[in-house]
């Protein structure tokens, strides 16, 4: 999908993280790993897990009403409120119902997106379209994820990886130039087992099987999630990027899905992108799924690191498998 001008802007972000810290020291006595193989394999020091009886649609919630507040919106300004999550709290109704009932969004259509890792990037596209073809004048787009219920606290290879947390953004018709620019998305259901869930929805249902053999819980091939990462996140940075109208030198700062360090490094490598210009926090909250990036350019804005006139690029990568990136005039 391409934007031909900045019809639509981000102009405000929040973000919500559980207060539980746990740290590569406690995982160790969790499942069988040492703190020193966590970092050298990913990159993560350390992440935030939420407590049992938080939601995906409490964090969510608590990360929109940041981003509103900073907007200077009240809830009920809302018209179109998309809530991008793997982790809802419940399969009927859509998350993106809770979080609107939580922070009275009264006056907007609720829905979900769900694109795993990349939702975040697949619902700023899909408010984009409402915002620009006039359908609502504000949006307000939600990532939250509760990774917690969903891994194999059994199996150090993924267990380790994920965190908890959500971030939000406001959507509306931009001013001046800043906007979203160009933007790429492509999907390969080919290779969705490389990154998945087997059982517990409608094809295998929950039964006392599957909760033995523990199939509703997240699976992943990392090698070949790992190839497919690098050069998927890379060539969608091209397609983005070209699409804008911008060259490689161009870009001022990248928020790239903070999966591992060794994704990370290795698609900006591929794409020649200097690291000095990526946006890394992965060390501090893990994978957070599809809240990576919006947490991040939260953080960046608080530390100062993001600037109004900033050439930004957005590109994501997840199970589906789904990736994408977006060209942004901050």
């Amino acid at each position: 999908m391409t934007t031909t001008s900045p019809l639509v802007e981000i102009v405000s972000t929040g973000r919500f993280l559980p207060d539980n810290v746990v740290t590569n020291r406690d995982m160790e006595a969790i499942v069988e790993t040492s703190a020193e193989w966590i970092v050298e394999r990913t990159g993560i020091r350390e992440r935030r897990i939420a407590p049992a009886e938080m939601t995906a649609a409490d964090m969510g919630a608590g990360a929109a009403r940041v981003a509103l507040e900073r907007a200077g919106l009240a809830p009920e300004d809302v018209d179109v409120l998309i809530v991008s999550t793997a982790t809802p709290d419940r399969w009927l109704p859509a998350t993106a119902c809770d979080v609107q009932a939580l922070i009275g969004a009264t006056n907007a259509v609720a829905f979900d997106v769900a694109a795993a890792c990349t939702g975040f990037l697949y619902a700023l596209t899909v408010a984009e379209g409402y915002i620009s073809t006039g359908r609502g004048k504000i949006a307000l787009v939600v990532a939250t994820e509760k990774m917690s219920s969903i891994i194999d606290w059994e199996d150090r290879s993924t267990c380790v990886l994920f965190g908890d947390g959500a971030g939000a953004a406001v959507v509306r018709s931009a001013s001046g130039e800043r906007g979203l620019l160009g933007t790429h998305h492509q999907s390969d259901g080919k290779l969705a087992d490389i990154l998945y869930r087997p059982a517990g929805g409608a094809a295998i249902p929950m039964d006392e099987n599957v909760l033995r053999d523990r199939s509703h819980l997240i699976r992943m091939s990392g090698r070949e999630v790992f190839k497919h990462a690098v050069r998927a996140m890379a060539n969608s940075s091209g397609q983005a990027l070209k699409r804008s109208g911008w060259d490689l030198e161009d870009v001022d700062l990248v928020f790239p899905h903070q999966a591992n360090i060794r994704i990370i490094k290795g698609a900006a490598s591929y794409a020649g992108l200097p690291m000095a210009k990526v946006f890394v926090n992965v060390d501090r909250y893990g994978n957070m799924s599809s809240a990576t990036i919006p947490v991040a350019m939260d953080e960046a804005i608080e530390q100062g690191r993001l600037q109004s006139g900033m050439k930004l690029l957005l590109v994501a990568f997840g199970a589906g498998l789904t990736w994408g990136a977006m060209a942004v005039r901050w």
